[in-house]
């Protein structure tokens, strides 16, 4: 995501970390401006309101860490280590969120992030799904692994994380994210 200025990368920034501690609904946009010091008046020369600010948090997430994927999977790193590699991406993209943040993001319909979410992420998987056929062609992935599964098992997770039952399962929203990660990549490399 590129940013027009600092104050605009702050607000960005100050947002991302507001909402992953304390969820969409119960940060301002006050709030937001007092801890990024600027105006409100600079924070509505970027953002007409809370919502598309929410957006822009979670497209400069979601490129940020298509960016870091095709990093790590275009490096010369062993295939062993980038998939440890990409389990340590999304702990650290996961650090930090409130089981308010899951709740307002994946199971608030009416905030109309939900539906948001779900189109970037099948336009990010795009990219994310060619660079797995990249790596099928280069042996790392088993052949007969259809990439395309990765995008419903995204969608079924944000099912997961929307749901409090699961949820409740673990001690932070984190573990529950690292879990299944874990069986999502170790599931698809090849083996013995």
């Amino acid at each position: 995501m590129e940013f027009s200025s600092k104050k605009h990368k702050d607000i960005v920034s100050t947002a991302k970390e507001l909402f992953w501690r304390y969820g969409f609904k119960r940060v301002t946009i006050e709030e937001v401006c007092a801890t990024a010091k600027v105006s409100k008046m600079t924070f509505y020369k970027f953002y007409p309101n809370k919502l598309e600010l929410a957006k822009a948090v979670f497209d400069m997430v979601v490129d940020d860490g298509v960016e870091q994927f095709k990093l790590l999977m275009g490096s010369d790193a062993s295939v062993s280590e980038k998939m440890r590699g990409m389990i340590q991406m999304k702990l650290e993209g996961t650090n930090d969120i409130s089981r308010e943040f899951l709740a307002d993001f994946y199971a608030n319909p009416e905030l109309g992030l939900s539906t948001y979410i779900e189109e970037k992420t099948r336009v990010a998987w795009t990219d994310v799904i060619t660079v797995f056929r990249e790596g099928q062609q280069k042996g790392w992935f088993r052949s007969d692994f259809k990439p395309e599964l990765l995008l419903v098992l995204a969608q079924k997770a944000a099912e997961l994380v929307a749901d409090s039952k699961v949820v409740a399962l673990y001690d932070k929203p984190q573990d529950l994210v690292l879990e299944f990660t874990n069986l999502i990549t170790y599931g698809i490399v090849n083996h013995d």
